[in-house]
């Protein structure tokens, strides 16, 4: 008998179903995904079947009785190949090689300075060398890779405009897919930290969040009812570049008095008030100063605390999240830069949008949009597994 389209189409919603249950516990039997699903059990055993010999699910072995024979357990084969994500700053790359759970196997980073996309992209190249020739034997290699840009990405994953990196019109991910022959993906790199927060961090249990990525620019991603939002056309979150001084100066996407201008490393790099040296490690150096209790140092972070608060108030105003997250590399200042922006936020902000929400820092360690990205690429490759029947 010939399958039909309209066939396929709810077998291959069904196997989904069922690989998502068997994703979302440690361990289920067959007849707990029939109850979960509302599946009768012999399209649960079929499915089941052909997961099994995609080695995407495993057995393993007998649970608990509940009168009759014991059921055969089933866990999701999280080691049946890995992804890899990049974190793709202005001043730093930092790579991550994962499982299909999003736990992470190893991670590389260095800071750089960009001089032209084909240097950087010589970087990410050896990024991903070395994370592929170290990832272990798995039924499907690296499966994807996931690099998160700072700047608008249309629907293509091309780079429309990344203006701290001095990109436009730039398709990074047929270069990457030429190279290493694995399925990329391009998105930007707030999105993906927000995303990385969600699934792994501390935004698990939030279904309205907005991730502030703030480097040498601010870039945010959004968080609505639990789903990645990126607006018609996929250019949601640049609230860093919402004017905050009309009288401003000039920002690097052409519009005057930039939010990234004021509360973002270039700031910290125009005001440097003990005339550090600028370079990779600028911020370190600062942060270094802070510790050792400089004035000058600790005051520049409490004035970039003063502007990341005039900006976080209007998202408030505007998204009224559950929480917000400050990420990306000024995250490591929280100590110096947390106090003052708790405090203008709850000097400014509506007392009616201020009742459920949390203002917290990324840990500095945590690579959220290096994670995003890599789960971005499992998912991916599940989804276009599940197309194959």
């Amino acid at each position: 008998m010939n399958v039909t389209w309209n066939q396929q189409v709810v077998k291959k919603e069904n196997k989904t179903l069922v690989l998502q249950i068997i994703r979302n516990h440690e361990e289920i039997s067959r007849a707990d995904i029939a109850q979960r699903s509302g599946l009768n059990k012999g399209t649960v055993s079929s499915l089941v079947a052909e997961l099994l010999e995609e080695q995407l699910v495993l057995e393993k072995g007998p649970g608990v009785s509940s009168g009759g024979r014991r059921p055969v357990m089933l866990t999701f084969n999280h080691a049946a190949g890995h992804s890899i994500g990049i974190d793709l700053g202005v001043n730093y790359i930092h790579a991550v090689l994962t499982d299909l759970s999003g736990t992470m196997i190893m991670e590389h980073s260095n800071a750089y300075t960009s001089s032209s996309i084909e240097q950087t992209m010589d970087i990410v190249k050896e990024h991903i060398r070395k994370l592929k020739e170290s990832a272990p034997p798995t039924p499907y290699g690296i499966t994807g890779i996931g690099i998160g840009v700072p700047g608008l990405i249309d629907k293509d994953s091309a780079v429309l405009l990344a203006p701290n990196l001095g990109w436009k019109n730039s398709s990074i991910r047929k270069e990457i897919e030429a190279a290493f022959d694995i399925p990329v993906i391009v998105e930007n790199e707030a999105n993906a930290g927000a995303y990385g927060e969600k699934v792994f961090g501390s935004g698990k249990d939030i279904e309205n969040l907005v991730y502030i990525s703030s480097g040498i620019g601010i870039g945010t991603g959004i968080i609505i009812n639990g789903e990645l939002y990126k607006g018609v056309s996929g250019f949601s979150g640049e609230f860093g570049h919402m004017t905050i001084d009309v009288n401003g100066e000039t920002c690097r996407c052409g519009n005057i008095g930039c939010w990234e201008l004021y509360a973002s490393e270039q700031y910290l790099q125009r005001k440097n008030p003990t005339q550090l040296m600028i370079d990779d490690h600028f911020l370190d150096h600062l942060i270094d100063s802070a510790k050792q209790n400089d004035p000058k140092i600790i005051e520049l972070f409490e004035q970039t605390a003063n502007y990341l608060g005039v900006g976080i108030v209007n998202i408030i105003h505007a998204m009224n999240p559950q929480q917000l997250i400050i990420g990306n590399r000024l995250s490591a200042a929280k100590q110096w830069m947390e106090p003052i922006i708790q405090e203008y936020v709850q000097k400014h902000a509506l007392t009616s949008h201020m009742n459920h929400i949390q203002i917290t820092f990324s840990t500095p360690s945590f690579p959220a949009t290096a994670l995003g990205m890599a789960a971005f690429s499992f998912e991916s490759f599940l989804r276009e597994r599940m197309a194959i029947i």
